[in-house]
């Protein structure tokens, strides 16, 4: 790393290679500042030297990646934008776990659902000091209900809750999802993948593998606590349609990362469909 640059002094080429270094500690979810020395340091350069920030933002734009936000809590958090080659749609991670193309919508619920049980409040979203739990179990269990409770209301509207169509992509997320097993198993007792359970725990996994998840236990199928990283993900989330109108079921959130529901106060907005284009970043 190069000594920093002083006042107006120009910076260096060492200097724009100090910038691009600072947004690769940025794609390593895993690595907290406080474990490595130069990353710290250049953190701090970020935050004092106006010049080298906007190279690091220059280079990260370059890539397609967004700056969430700088920090010694977050590290350099970054997102992908839509066109860069760090985006991880759904499609392409669920093409990854499965075969079976009905279940990219049930991958895309459950992380929907994980990203709403973590922080069930507007408030819990807001506070950078807040830890959202979640464990395998609670969440398939708060899907599952949320699919009683919207089954309820279509029966209520005299709506078809069974359509004739074959096609997946024709129908709710939700009534695939009630009709997939909780869990299911094979002959060594060991969870079946295409289970809702087992697509919820490749879910988590999948967000512990990127950094935003942090394991914390094996009960109830595992627990996870939520990281900043996370933290910013799920803000930028939060403004889709569909975690909306999952989070208007009225979302009762409890201590040990399961969930509940509650009737929501309007009956809008019921048909939830996960969306196979929402992009998760590295």
């Amino acid at each position: 790393m190069t000594t920093p640059a002083a006042g107006n002094t120009p910076l260096t080429p060492a200097d724009t290679a100090d910038a691009a270094r600072l947004v690769a500690f940025g794609l390593q979810p895993k690595l907290p500042p406080a474990r490595d020395a130069e990353y710290a340091a250049l953190l701090r350069r970020y935050q004092e030297e106006p010049p080298f920030a906007r190279i690091a933002d220059a280079v990260a734009t370059g890539l397609g990646l967004v700056v969430l936000e700088v920090s010694p809590r977050a590290g350099m958090a970054v997102a992908a934008a839509e066109d860069s080659v760090f985006a991880v749609r759904m499609g392409e991670y669920a093409r990854r776990t499965t075969a079976d193309p009905t279940d990219r919508f049930l991958h895309g619920l459950a992380h929907l659902a994980v990203a709403a049980l973590a922080f069930p409040r507007p408030a819990d979203l807001a506070d950078d000091d807040y830890l959202g739990r979640i464990s395998v179990h609670g969440v398939e269990g708060f899907v599952r209900h949320a699919c009683q409770r919207l089954a309820e209301r279509a029966a209520e509207r005299g709506e078809n809750t069974d359509p004739a169509s074959e096609e997946p992509g024709l129908e709710a997320a939700w009534r695939v999802y009630a009709r997939r097993s909780a869990t299911g198993a094979t002959k060594d007792s060991r969870r079946l993948a295409g289970s809702t359970t087992g697509i919820v725990g490749k879910a988590v996994a999948f967000l512990a593998d990127a950094g935003f998840l942090h394991r914390t236990g094996d009960d109830q199928g595992g627990t996870y606590r939520t990281t900043p990283r996370y933290q910013l993900q799920v803000r930028e989330l939060a403004a889709s349609a569909a975690m909306s109108e999952l989070t208007e079921l009225g979302l009762v959130p409890v201590s040990d990362g399961a969930g509940a529901l509650l009737p929501s106060p309007s009956d809008d907005s019921l048909d939830l469909v996960a969306g196979a284009g929402l992009p998760f970043h590295r």
